[in-house]
């Protein structure tokens, strides 16, 4: 039988995988309609891709159920605006019928700015900033310490960037400009923290 602590260190190399990487703002959709024209409904096949692109993309990174209404009552036009790049494979078209494999990524910057605008919450962070600084955190209870450091993140529109794991000791890299504000969250929620050369100490 699995110790809590072996379960606690996969769950959270499981975790690693997914705020290690690049945002994958990708998503493919496949679409078939039929409208009076085939003009029209191409043009009607392209607006439900990028509806359904988007929300699949994203409800990952944001508030799904605001991210659907937003989505929902959107124009076409700021939907394509979102759209970086786009590829079609298994086109096919009749008098009246349009339907193929739509295939779109999204500009990161863009997308982010709309759901600002929006005011919906994520968790998208611009990647072009790479100030950051680190956070040694002791873990005296992995996962109930775990979750409530992603919590605070997640309060603060945050990934937590994780470095290393070993054991109870993980090693996290933050936005320099969330610092002031991610310290003040960890102290209301009963967080100790020390910091100096850069580097944060937090436990609890």
């Amino acid at each position: 039988m699995l110790s809590l602590r072996n379960v606690f260190v996969g769950w959270l190399l499981s975790l690693v995988c997914v705020v290690g990487h690049a945002l994958d703002l990708r998503g493919v959709s496949d679409v078939n309609v039929t409208s009076d024209t085939a003009v029209i409904a191409k043009d009607m096949a392209f607006d439900e891709a990028r509806r359904q692109i988007v929300m699949d993309v994203l409800r990952q990174y944001a508030d799904a159920d605001a991210l659907a209404m937003a989505v929902r009552n959107a124009k076409s036009s700021e939907l394509t605006e979102l759209v970086a790049a786009s590829s079609i494979e298994g086109e096919k078209t009749s008098d009246t019928t349009y339907s193929a494999s739509i295939a779109m990524v999204l500009d990161a910057g863009l997308t982010r700015n709309w759901l600002d605008d929006k005011g919906i919450r994520h968790w998208l962070t611009d990647e072009s900033n790479r100030d950051v600084f680190v956070v040694n955190a002791n873990l005296s209870d992995g996962v109930t310490n775990w979750a409530e450091l992603n919590q605070i993140a997640r309060n603060q529109n945050v990934d937590l960037d994780t470095k290393s794991i070993s054991g109870g000791a993980v090693v996290l890299e933050l936005p320099v400009l969330v610092r002031a504000s991610f310290t003040t969250a960890l102290r209301d929620a009963g967080w100790k923290y020390l910091g100096s050369d850069g580097m944060l100490q937090i436990w609890k």
